[in-house]
């Protein structure tokens, strides 16, 4: 029997890159014509109003406020006009919503728990016409826990993969650790272009002692990775709220 020896391809690549991005939040996002309140961070015992508006016609009265808990669907807690509002079964002990014009509105959850944390979408209506935005992402901060950037690290493919063919495809993996709340978003490039092929992300981020973690997989083949001066870089973006 005749043994076959594989070479061994080196995974050192020099064009392996991190961007760490903060953003100071302040403000809000815009879906189509309607502006919501982006993030909050806030305490146990605290309340979190959450702001919407929009610029579409007057007849766009109706605003309805939809809360989606991690790993549910999302639920109806109110429906408001400027003269009336509905919670339908929800205790108005835990919400309150006011409407002061057609254009605008505000939504708060009152004495934080933990289990508030979610994302919270304002949507306004006209009979069937309805507009929404992305949702405010709400945080109810842990108060043993202090707010902390990522650290980040970028793998190369591992020497398992290494020691394959060198016509396989090679697998770069970006690590963000220790930082906390959970408002860290990553992405990648090559060469400056964004990439969304053969990105494979974690759904949510892990909580630990040590503060949050997520990881993003980026498989690229074997003839970029092989390529000369080829650029591999992670972006991660923390979300921080500003005073």
């Amino acid at each position: 029997m005749l043994g076959h020896l594989h070479p061994s391809f080196s995974c050192t690549h020099g064009g392996l890159s991190v961007l760490i991005f903060i953003l100071f939040i302040n403000g809000f996002i815009v879906g189509s014509d309607v502006t919501q309140t982006s993030i909050l961070w806030k305490n146990k015992g605290d309340g979190a109003t959450m702001n919407c508006s929009h610029t579409k016609d007057i007849n766009f009265y109706q605003m309805y406020w939809y809360r989606q808990l991690p790993g549910e669907t999302m639920e109806l807690i109110v429906f408001t006009t400027t003269t009336s509002k509905d919670f339908g079964k929800l205790s108005q002990d835990k919400f309150s919503a006011s409407k002061p014009d057609a254009r605008t509105g505000t939504f708060t959850v009152k004495n934080l728990e933990s289990g508030d944390k979610g994302l919270y979408f304002c949507a306004v209506s006209q009979h069937s016409d309805t507009d929404t935005t992305t949702g405010t992402k709400l945080t109810v901060l842990d108060p043993t826990r202090n707010i902390s950037s990522p650290y980040v690290t970028v793998l190369p493919p591992s020497p398992n993969e290494c020691q394959k063919e060198k016509h396989v495809s090679k697998t770069i993996v970006c690590v963000a650790t220790r930082f906390y709340p959970d408002h860290v978003t990553l992405s990648w490039d090559i060469d400056g272009k964004n990439i969304a092929a053969g990105v494979a992300t974690d759904a949510d981020a892990q909580l630990d002692d040590d503060g949050y973690k997520i990881t993003s997989r980026l498989r690229v083949s074997a003839q970029d990775w092989f390529t000369p001066g080829k650029k591999f870089t992670c972006t991660v973006t923390a979300c921080m709220e500003s005073s």
